[in-house]
Parts: C-alpha cells; sequence; structure tokens
C-alpha cells in the first residue's frame, strides 16, 4: 500500500505523526509526506530550510515534500493566520505539483489545528481520484472561539461552512475521543466515523537509561510536574493559583516544563507573588521527557473550563499513563472520566485552584504505595488501550479498508 500522508507539521518538529510515519515505514507501507517548512514552536523556520521554494528530503524510509510556508512568529495572531493561510494555498498548488507523478492508494490528513489543512489533501486527492482519511485532533470552530482568538459570528460560521465541506468529502473520519462523534457528526453527515485514540513513543513506557539533567523542584519532596504547551487553553494561571495556596507547603513543587504564548505571563506572575515553589525552566527535547517524568512525584494536565474542552483527551494524558506516574487530571469530561477510570490518579474541576490545591494535598498525604499504584493502573490502561503498536496497525487496517473500497472516491 503507498500512502500519502499530509500534515503541516512533520520532523524535525515533535509531532505524534512522526512516530506514526516510522512505524507504517516499518511494516512495509510505502509512505510519503507533504508538509512545511518546520518552525513550531519557535516561530521561525528552522537552519537548513526557507520560507520559499520547495524542498524534497529523505527521512527513516519515508519521503518528505515540503512546500513553502510562513512561519507562525512569536506570540503573533497575524503571523498564525498567514502560517495557517499559507499552507493551505502552497499546500494546494505547489503539493499537488510535488506529487504530481506519484502514486498512492490512498491520502491520510493528521488533522492538528487548523483543520483547514485538509484542503490541499482534498485537492490532491480529487486529482488522484484517491480517498482521503481525516483523522480529527481538534474540533473547529469550537476550538477558535474557546481559545479566545476569533469571537465574529460571522467568521466562526464561515469556518463552520468549510468544516462541513472537508467533512463530507472525506471517505473516513477518524476521531481522538468519543466525545467527538456526536459535534463531528452534525457536520459530517453520512461520512463514516471511528474512534482512533492518541498514543506515544514506547520510550515513554520504557525504563530511563542515562542521567537525566537535574531541574530545580524536580526530585525534591514531592514535585508536581506540567509538561507541554503553555498556552490559553492550558488554562496556565490554575497553577500559579493553587501553588499561591500551598506555598507554605515547602515540601511541594511545581515544575512548569515547555513554551508557550503564555509562559512570559506565567513568569511574570511567579515573581510579582514571589512564588519560590514555582519553577519554569523552559522548553527540552522530547527525548528527555520521560526521564524527567519518572522524577516527578505526580503529573499535571489542565485545560480551560470551556465545553469544548469537556470532549477533548489532552495527547499528554497517554504519555502521563505510560510513564507509570500518579497523574492530577485538572480539567473537565473526557480526559479526567479517562484518568479516574484507569484509576490512575485524581481529578478536580477545570479552572478551580482551591480544588486543584486540595487534590494535590489529597495525594501528596496518600501513601508512596498508594501512589505507586496509580502509577501502575495507568500504565496498564495505556497498554490495553493506546498501545502504539497495536494502535498503528488500526490505522494501517482504516487506511486499507478505505482504498479498497468502491465507494466514490469524494
Amino acid at each position: 500500500m503507498r500512502v500519502l500522508v499530509v500534515s503541516q507539521y512533520f520532523w524535525p518538529e515533535n509531532f505524534r505523526i512522526n512516530a506514526i510515519v516510522e512505524s507504517m515505514v516499518n511494516r512495509g507501507i510505502v509512505v510519503e509526506v507533504l508538509t512545511g517548512k518546520p518552525n513550531y514552536p519557535e516561530g521561525a523556520v528552522f537552519s537548513g530550510y526557507r520560507i520559499w521554494g520547495c524542498q524534497h528530503e529523505l527521512w527513516n524510509g519515508a519521503e518528505i515534500y515540503r512546500t513553502p510556508l510562513f512561519p507562525r512568529g512569536k506570540n503573533s495572531r497575524f503571523g498564525l493566520v498567514i502560517n495557517y493561510i499559507s499552507f493551505v494555498l502552497f499546500g494546494a498548488i505547489c503539493g499537488s505539483w510535488l506529487v504530481r507523478n506519484r502514486r498512492y492508494d490512498v491520502v491520510f490528513v493528521y488533522g492538528l489545528s487548523p483543520i483547514l489543512l485538509a484542503i490541499p489533501a482534498l485537492f490532491i486527492g480529487w486529482l488522484k481520484r484517491k480517498k482521503v482519511v481525516v483523522w480529527i485532533q481538534d474540533l473547529w470552530p469550537e476550538s477558535l472561539s474557546a481559545t479566545g482568538y476569533v469571537r465574529n459570528h460571522s467568521i466562526l460560521c464561515a469556518v463552520r461552512q468549510v468544516v462541513r465541506f472537508i467533512y463530507r468529502r472525506a471517505a473516513l473520519l477518524l476521531v481522538q475521543s468519543p466525545a467527538f462523534v456526536a459535534p463531528v457528526r452534525m457536520l459530517a453527515a453520512d461520512t463514516p466515523i471511528a474512534y482512533y485514540p492518541n498514543s506515544v513513543d514506547d520510550t515513554f513506557a520504557e525504563p530511563v537509561s542515562g542521567e537525566v539533567p537535574h531541574l530545580p523542584g524536580l526530585g525534591e519532596g514531592f514535585s508536581v510536574m506540567f509538561a507541554g504547551n503553555i498556552g490559553a487553553a492550558q488554562a496556565m494561571d490554575v497553577i500559579v493559583d493553587a501553588a499561591s495556596i500551598l506555598k507554605e507547603q515547602a515540601d511541594i513543587h511545581f515544575v512548569v516544563l515547555g513554551d508557550g504564548s503564555c509562559r512570559e505571563e506565567m513568569l511574570r506572575e511567579v515573581q510579582q507573588r514571589e512564588l519560590t515553589n514555582v519553577h519554569l525552566p523552559g522548553r527540552f527535547p522530547v527525548e528527555t521527557m520521560p526521564g524527567f517524568m519518572h522524577q516527578a512525584s505526580a503529573l499535571l494536565v489542565t485545560l480551560a473550563d470551556q465545553p469544548i474542552f469537556t470532549l477533548t483527551v489532552p495527547n499528554k494524558v497517554q504519555a502521563y499513563m505510560a510513564a507509570g506516574r500518579p497523574i492530577i487530571a485538572c480539567l473537565n469530561g473526557e480526559g479526567a472520566r479517562l484518568v479516574s477510570e484507569a484509576g490512575a490518579g485524581l481529578a478536580s474541576p477545570a479552572e478551580d485552584a482551591q480544588a486543584l490545591a486540595d487534590t494535590i494535598l489529597r495525594l501528596y498525604r496518600l501513601s508512596p504505595v498508594e501512589r505507586e499504584m496509580m502509577g501502575k493502573n495507568g500504565r496498564q490502561y495505556y497498554q490495553e488501550h493506546f498501545n502504539h503498536d497495536h494502535l498503528v496497525d488500526q490505522l494501517i487496517e482504516h487506511l486499507r479498508d478505505v482504498s479498497q473500497s468502491r465507494k466514490g472516491f469524494l
């Protein structure tokens, strides 16, 4: 089987699609990737690449075709909009030219925000008369309004029409959360929908080898670690507020790893409140994350108190489960339900700092044996439901079924 993967983000950017492509190639699938120029999360095009021009690379057995792409910039809404639009335009025009002589059985879209990146895939699928499978990671236009990027009703309605167009022209829609099925169905008409969750690299579930860099607050006393994007969707204020409530608990430390649009604001808040129990060491390579996670007493995931986020399962939940550490889920809905169902940790309502502080104290006061059991429960749940190899096999089966179906290509 020959698969064209369309993703705005790809290696050397760190996204889930990298490991999936590598595993598919190892299983004998011919995989080619249409993507842009790497610029996430710094907002500037990586060294060795340029904004203009098309590039061709070979990575771990997969051919990569790169179209021109305007970088997203640093904390720039205008830059982000131009970044999104440039991939849609250059992906459709330059992308279709780059793969003009290539043969595929199916086109697969890694549907991170914005879902508009599926448009080049649909155009190429139409040109080649091949079906398109879209893996939906985020709900649009709901995520636009929830994060505050767009509030204009007319714009949101226009985006909804575009999303409806995309959903109804795909051959199969894969959703990362069971709770996505109903809202996606409202726009998708009779397009088939299947639940297909995220996973993480197997290194998160393996014993850590080698020396782990020392980070202030990590491995000292009771350390609560957050890892990932520090943005509006993550409601980072709740961490600062909970840390303020717990500042007299000298043994409890908050370690926030990562970068994002709200990191500078978070640093200012920590300094203004003179909080010595919050540490923001910055962003580290993804390969160091398992080692850091294994050093933490508990792993924290947060989301804003918005209806859309009750349907979402943040990908870090799977990573935390694989790492085998107790989880504190400061969010509502599906993500909190998953952690509780697995017995992998404790949940508290989204954006409720007092409840988060109380939950941290409750976990802190449990015995080491009880906390260790939560970590084991999470890892077992991960192996049963989110194992990487098993899910890659499922994806290949989905793609093969679609490619062999006699139903129309659009």
